[in-house]
């Protein structure tokens, strides 16, 4: 990622939870624990079904006395929504600040040029009063500034800061196995650790209670993991959403996410992620193996 280029993520959205039980709120809900989260540290996480399936990811950020949600805007409304349901009679205020506040991107190298920065995954520091982080998941994705829209283009002019197309920044998610976009459409279609959700650092079993946390638990301990999320690459043809991915005849999978950023649940223990071709009706694919990779 180049050092003076920044992406505006405009398919990002901010929500944010504040009141008195807001942090018993938020960790009896998502996937990872909410104590990580601190002025000086942000964390990955979801929101599961009752029975572990997905629902909603997203980065959780500590500003002021609550929290900054920084989430998919085509997940944001029903994220918005769902948080509202679970309220009940907790002490807890939601706002969508959607419009007002944006997201932006640039590399790990600018961050670090920043007083007190630690290349730390999560770790996050104040530009000012906005919160900079670098991304929780995966430090090639750099680090996120989360500040008022109407600061922001006089911020990134005296932080010597140029906006670039985010395809660039899409295409170095999609490389890493991280969606960039399409979250919508895996709703309800697998379970939270088929996500890599471990590997990204966005669960947390020693946290105790979350929604989702009793099927998500039996399948890591009991070995039962048998299909992934992977980012895949076209070679030749098309491919859509739904599209049965076979290997030498047999399926093994399904593409879930299509476009430009295609990704696919895989029953991976059946395949060398290194070298196998796919097939659907219509394309060839190659499983887009990530670093992070340690199974």
């Amino acid at each position: 990622m180049n050092n003076e280029k920044v992406y505006i993520l405009e398919d990002r959205s901010i929500l944010y939870v504040s009141g008195d039980d807001c942090y018993e709120f938020l960790q009896n809900l998502v996937s990872n624990d909410l104590s990580k989260v601190k002025d000086d540290n942000s964390c990955f996480a979801s929101l599961l079904t009752p029975q572990g399936k997905f629902l909603f990811e997203f980065i959780i950020i500590k500003h002021k006395s609550g929290y900054f949600i920084d989430c998919e805007k085509s997940q944001s409304e029903e994220l918005f929504k769902q948080l509202n349901l679970y309220k009940l009679r907790s002490k807890v205020d939601l706002m969508n600040l959607s419009n007002e506040f944006v997201v932006a991107a640039f590399s790990l190298k600018k961050f670090l040029e920043f007083n007190g920065a630690k290349q730390v995954l999560g770790h996050t520091i104040k530009y000012r009063e906005d919160p900079i982080l670098l991304d929780p998941r995966n430090q090639e994705l750099g680090a996120r500034l989360i500040i008022n829209l109407e600061k922001l283009y006089l911020s990134l002019k005296k932080l010597k800061l140029k906006s670039s197309d985010t395809s660039e920044y899409y295409t170095l998610s999609h490389k890493l196995g991280i969606v960039p976009l399409g979250l919508n459409k895996l709703q309800n279609k697998l379970f939270g650790v088929e996500c890599n959700y471990e590997e990204l650092n966005g669960i947390d079993y020693k946290k105790g209670c979350f929604v989702g946390q009793e099927n998500t638990a039996r399948i890591k301990h009991k070995d039962k993991l048998s299909k992934r999320l992977f980012s895949l690459e076209l070679i030749d043809g098309s491919v859509k959403e739904n599209d049965i991915i076979n290997f030498e005849g047999k399926e093994i999978g399904k593409i879930l996410i299509d476009g430009n950023y295609p990704f696919g649940l895989i029953k991976f223990k059946e395949l060398n992620l290194d070298t196998t071709n796919l097939n659907t009706e219509n394309g060839i694919l190659k499983i887009n193996k990530p670093n992070w990779i340690n199974f």
